[in-house]
């Protein structure tokens, strides 16, 4: 009886143990915003100043791919377009003359009727001066009408060079490599001197500042975990070194998950789980894919 009771005891104790050692809710691995910057143009890559391990700002230029067929063609584009802006009429001084015209037969008329008033001329020669002056109002509607057609036509062409300059010009911006976050760049694919093409991964970049655990919690954890809550998150150096700091939750699953092999949870027999991320700020002690464990902080 006595062997009995000291064998309960001993169980009791190393159940406890082990339970005091399982001192989180959750464990996971590291993760943080990644982004493989591909080229945008195609052609010879002139420098990618990318290596593994820099540190980039938002918006810095990296890298540049051979932009000399598009410089030229800019060129080209801008030489029609001043080819196209000589070619528009100056409608105002081309019906100048034609208008002056009408101005005179209409003085004639005004003379000539005068002078019929007074008995000086003939009924046909204001009825010439009519028929002149609407003669040259047909021929100026004739030729402003010409030459509006020509102008809208010179303007539709205008257009579309003026379209094919800006389409260059992206093309041109976009063979300039930037950095879109600001990050460190974890891997290198290209060199300079390769031949890139629209497309190709030239470098993946990370925000190592900003990281999160990915850790997962059972639907019964579920009710202490919410969005904005506080948490401390305890980053696994190995040889039990650990080092603490502070969470804040900004994800938790929709749907739930099996349990993944590699993940331990308060629960582990927990058949399904709900993934969840705690963002913490590093200090550059933390690495990608370290474990990593977790409390959350009641309230």
């Amino acid at each position: 009886m006595k062997t009995i009771s000291f064998l309960f005891v001993l169980y009791a104790f190393l159940f406890s143990s082990c339970r005091s050692e399982q001192n989180f809710d959750a464990t996971g691995t590291f993760e943080t915003t990644e982004i493989i910057v591909s080229s945008e143009s195609n052609g010879k890559l002139f420098y990618l100043n990318a290596e593994e391990g820099n540190r980039l700002k938002r918006g810095e230029e990296v890298g540049l791919v051979d932009t000399i067929q598009l410089y030229l063609k800019k060129l080209q584009l801008e030489a029609s377009m001043k080819s196209v802006d000589k070619q528009r009429p100056d409608i105002r001084k081309q019906i100048a003359a034609t208008k002056a015209q009408i101005a005179t037969a209409q003085k004639e008329r005004t003379r000539t009727q005068n002078l019929i008033q007074a008995n000086a001329a003939n009924r046909k020669q204001l009825d010439d001066w009519d028929s002149q002056i609407a003669v040259l109002n047909r021929q100026l509607e004739a030729q402003i009408s010409s030459l509006e057609n020509n102008t809208a036509s010179l303007n539709e062409q205008s257009s579309s060079v003026a379209i094919q300059i800006a389409q260059t010009e992206d093309l041109l911006k976009k063979c300039h490599i930037l950095s879109p976050i600001d990050g460190t760049v974890l891997v290198k694919y290209a060199e300079p001197g390769e031949v890139t093409s629209i497309g190709k991964p030239l470098f993946k970049i990370g925000d190592m500042e900003h990281l999160y655990l990915r850790a997962y919690v059972t639907s019964e954890q579920l009710a202490q975990v919410r969005l904005g809550g506080k948490a401390t998150v305890y980053a696994d150096f190995g040889d039990k070194k650990r080092k603490e700091y502070s969470g804040t939750v900004t994800w938790i699953a929709d749907e739930a998950e099996f349990t993944p092999k590699t993940i331990l949870t308060d629960d582990e027999r927990a058949n399904q789980v709900y993934a969840v991320k705690i963002a913490v700020r590093n200090d550059g002690a933390i690495k990608l894919g370290m474990y990593g464990e977790v409390v959350f902080h009641k309230e």
